[in-house]
């Protein structure tokens, strides 16, 4: 396995960080985990724009620009896939502030870190998908909008850190997390959705998400299969009542829910849920961009 840092490749027992970087010291950095799935990367452009857009609102300089960035993505995935014999891995690209010192000022940091690493992953076990997950709904609030706006995805995950400890000690695999008016955002690494009456319903950006790629994709999905789709607010009645629950990331896909707070959710996995996850394969081909291109190839 080879490590990307800062222009250069190195094996995993090698890839080393400052202790003095600002991701390190104080969560100060961006990033994105992509899916590999047959030697083709599932929405590159999107991840890769959302990280530039996280970047950008913290002011944070990566030293490649979106070309040269997509191009060693591939490239380090080439690399591992053929190294590893892979069809498919999991990318973590990482964007810190940088070595600085010890005080907080970015300013002390010259120069951005970049990070990439190709591996293998899986949160839940197979099992999860056809039994479904047990959640709680955390005692933990998500910070408002003005306060960390959640578009960015950060190397800071404390919040969703103490909701997940959360749920270990009730002995569910996630958690549910509220806004401070009370109304449904997300669990700690997924977007949630739910299914009422034949209709499939995640909440809206304003109630303070993490705008999912695999989020926007089940949208997609929804509409290609004709099944009616709607961004609105969930309140903690509408989850406990809904005939399906789901989550979706990219680390966990699109994966059933089958107890929320002990109470069993009426359907799991149900018909609708299915029909999306069956179809999640053939959306998935057909967003991705191939690692080996023509010239590649050639």
């Amino acid at each position: 396995m080879k490590i990307f840092i800062d222009g250069k490749l190195y094996p995993k027992e090698e890839a080393k960080v400052s202790v003095w970087d600002h991701g390190f010291l104080y969560g100060d950095g961006v990033f994105e985990g992509i899916r590999v799935y047959s030697k083709k990367i599932f929405k590159l452009n999107e991840h890769l724009e959302r990280l530039y857009y996280s970047a950008k609102v913290i002011d944070l300089n990566i030293p490649y620009d979106y070309q040269e960035l997509k191009s060693i993505v591939k490239e380090v995935v080439r690399v591992n896939l053929e190294e590893e014999n892979w069809e498919d891995a999991y990318i973590r690209l990482v964007a810190s502030r940088g070595v600085g010192d010890l005080g907080l000022d970015p300013r002390k940091c010259l120069k951005p870190t970049v990070v990439i690493i190709v591996d293998k992953i899986q949160l839940y076990p197979k099992e999860y998908y056809e039994k479904g997950l047990k959640v709680i709904i955390s005692s933990f609030r998500r910070p408002s909008a003005d306060i960390l706006s959640p578009r960015i995805k950060s190397l800071n995950y404390l919040n969703n850190i103490l909701a997940k400890i959360e749920a270990n000690y009730a002995n569910c695999q996630e958690a549910v997390m509220l806004n401070s008016q009370g109304y449904i955002t997300e669990c700690t690494a997924d977007n949630i959705f739910i299914v009422k009456n034949d209709i499939v319903i995640t909440p809206p950006p304003y109630v303070g998400i993490l705008e999912g790629v695999t989020r926007a994709s089940v949208i997609d999905i929804c509409k290609e299969l004709n099944i009616k789709v709607k961004e609105e607010v969930i309140d903690i009645k509408d989850l406990m009542n809904a005939d399906e629950v789901f989550l979706t990331g990219t680390g966990a896909e699109i994966i059933p829910v089958s107890e929320v707070n002990g109470k069993k959710v009426r359907y799991c996995p149900g018909d609708i849920t299915n029909k999306i996850r069956k179809y999640f394969p053939n959306y998935v081909s057909f967003w991705s961009t191939p690692v080996y291109d023509e010239e590649t190839v050639k």
